[in-house]
């Protein structure tokens, strides 16, 4: 049997890692598109670095996407590039634009010269319901993005599902709730969250700051997420599918969850609310109506809620341990922030 090809955009983020692993083991040949810069981060994928064939290319630049899709010649491709954090969307709107929408039109496009009957998976977000119009939501449940990011998101939907019909292109969109794990960027709530605890526990940092703390999530564990990604692209015909756990948590939950894991209890004197963390237009309640992947895909998650928070502590625990430690009283005024 011909071994095949896959082409992950965004290979050196979180998904993008756990996605080039779990399709190694697989057997794929794993070609990864990552973009040229003076210092480039691997450090997620540096323990598989030598399985992976890394292309250099730019969203924002056709011909090195039609190189990439030339020299791997796919048999799926997982556009899991983007400018992926909303507060950053307000203040670099055009460039989240450029990213997370003409990018995906680029790609495409390649594809569609070269290799037509490549399978293509779509990174698509929550945030495109925004102001949700229903709970929970599915994918019939009308879209109404809150932010730059959600507008840029809901146009690169609509371009996949374009490229399917008008030109009978595989094309999947994985409309994924909120997802996260040890891997997930600093900047991220849930990561800073754990690293801020961490970082407490550790003598290194006395509080954290955050916004709003009663905005509801549906959170999920990463891994569990790009095995759906993988699914959608096995399926006989294209489709759009909703993945999200199907359970609802507040900020102040993940937060009484990481600092129970190092068992303390009075968490609120380690919390700063910072009031210009807190976005122009709040997205207060997402929650996944995953029915129809557990159907056709047979996909449900698999970690718990709990059970992600407490990987995600215990993994910045290690990694912040070793270094000097220091003592201060937590009711202390100097502040210490992750960003």
């Amino acid at each position: 049997m011909k071994q095949k090809s896959v082409l992950i955009s965004g290979c050196t983020g979180q998904d993008g890692s756990y996605l080039a692993e779990q399709l190694l083991e697989k057997g794929y040949k794993v070609y990864g598109l990552i973009r040229r810069a003076s210092t480039t981060n691997t450090s997620r994928i540096d323990h598989i670095r030598d399985k992976i064939i890394l292309i250099p290319g730019d969203m924002g630049d056709q011909k090195s996407l039609c190189l990439a899709v030339q020299q791997s010649m796919p048999d799926e491709a997982y556009n899991l590039s983007a400018q992926s954090f909303v507060a950053i969307s307000w203040s670099q709107p055009e460039y989240t634009m450029e990213v997370n929408t003409l990018g995906c039109l680029r790609l495409l496009e390649a594809i569609r010269q070269i290799k037509p009957d490549t399978k293509y998976y779509q990174a698509s977000s929550s945030e495109m319901y925004g102001k949700v119009i229903e709970t929970p939501q599915n994918e019939q449940t009308p879209f109404n993005p809150r932010s730059p990011y959600g507008i840029s998101k809901l146009a690169a939907y609509w371009i996949t599902r374009n490229f399917r019909e008008s030109y009978g292109m595989f094309t999947c969109n994985g409309i994924l709730f909120n997802h996260t794990s040890e891997r997930r960027g600093a900047e991220f709530v849930t990561r800073k969250i754990s690293q801020g605890v961490a970082s407490i526990i550790t003598g290194k940092q006395r509080y954290i700051s955050l916004g709003n703390l009663d905005a509801r999530r549906d959170f999920g564990y990463a891994p569990n997420y790009t095995e759906a990604m993988y699914l959608m692209l096995q399926q006989d015909h294209p489709d759009d599918y909703v993945i999200g756990s199907g359970e609802t948590h507040t900020i102040r939950e993940v937060v009484e969850i990481a600092f129970g894991v190092v068992g303390i209890k009075n968490w609120e004197d380690y919390i700063q609310i910072d009031q210009n963390l807190i976005r122009p237009a709040e997205v207060d309640l997402l929650l996944a109506d995953a029915s129809k992947a557990k159907e056709k895909l047979g996909w449900k998650p698999k970690t718990s809620f709990t059970e992600m928070i407490k990987k995600m502590v215990e993994y910045d625990i290690k990694y912040f341990k070793g270094s000097t430690s220091i003592t201060h009283d937590p009711k202390g005024s100097e502040l210490a922030t992750l960003h």
